[in-house]
């Protein structure tokens, strides 16, 4: 018989974990909220029956704890329930931070129950989601032994691909997350209005772009990231940068700086790919770091 859960905070990962994990065949002890309306809405979508603003009388009944409120609150949840018998040595908590390791929920340590923190490597953009969004992504673990078993069944059980990450690593783990998903973003931005001038308007951009987007992913999962790399810095090709350069001075001046601090950091891929000399790492510098 698997584990029963409490749903504590009832954001779009709460509810979205709360559905899952019922559709999985996890019993819910219920779903609490900082409002009674957001449990109730919540428990609903869901098709959970018990809610409360009460947090630990939701998490009192409950094997697993979910802390799936803000990263700001997530210690003032936590210790709420620790201070009002709401963990017992047989709890098992969680946070779902990315940010955060599980040294935050110390409070619940205190009670006898072991602390973990339990992130799925996925953007939830809404609390209706009717497919699976846990299925074949990561979900990573650190804390407590007992914790970390737990979080990899539960991944199992959700579709999911699970990874124990270490906890002093917490933070890097999620500045890599942020980096791959929100600089992306930044990036492509970086592209489209590079080629804006070219004619091409914004909602033809994307469409050029995906063959390449696609294809260099490809390659980074096949050969890796130095073998990946291709174009002018990996040729050592400067003359083209400088023209590149002074082109985007001249027209998008405001992008310059982003350009120059990409190329300067892909010359060292491009060194570890071993396709550049020492004289044409010296000229990319060069080039890079001159005043236009």
């Amino acid at each position: 018989m698997k584990p029963s859960f409490a749903i504590i905070g009832c954001g779009k990962v709460g509810t979205t974990l709360a559905n899952f994990l019922t559709q999985a065949g996890y019993k819910s002890a219920g779903m609490a909220s900082k409002t009674l309306a957001s449990a109730r809405n919540a428990a609903d979508l869901a098709g959970i029956g018990k809610f409360s603003k009460i947090n630990w009388d939701i998490s009192r009944s409950a094997d697993i704890i979910f802390i799936t409120t803000p990263d700001s609150v997530i210690v003032e949840a936590c210790l709420q329930i620790a201070d009002n018998g709401g963990f017992s040595e047989q709890s098992i908590v969680f946070h779902c931070s990315g940010l955060l390791s599980s040294r935050i929920l110390s409070p619940a340590r205190r009670c006898g129950a072991a602390i973990g923190s339990m992130h799925p490597l996925q953007s939830f953009a809404s609390k209706q989601i009717t497919q699976n969004p846990f299925k074949d992504i990561i979900i990573s673990a650190e804390g407590d032994p007992e914790a970390v078993s737990a979080a990899r069944i539960i991944s199992t059980d959700l579709g999911a691909q699970f990874m124990e990450i270490k906890t002093e690593a917490k933070t890097l783990y999620h500045a890599s997350a942020v980096v791959v998903s929100n600089y992306l973003v930044t990036l492509l931005d970086l592209a489209f209005k590079l080629i804006k001038d070219a004619g091409v308007p914004d909602k033809e951009a994307f469409k050029l772009f995906k063959p390449l987007i696609e294809g260099t992913l490809s390659n980074i999962e096949n050969v890796g990231i130095p073998q990946a790399l291709t174009g002018p810095i990996e040729r050592g090709d400067a003359e083209t940068i400088v023209t590149h350069m002074d082109e985007i001075q001249s027209k998008k001046p405001e992008l310059l700086s982003l350009y120059r601090q990409l190329g300067i950091h892909t010359i060292d891929i491009a060194t570890a790919k071993g396709s550049l000399s020492h004289a044409a790492v010296q000229k990319l510098e060069e080039v890079f770091l001159r005043k236009i």
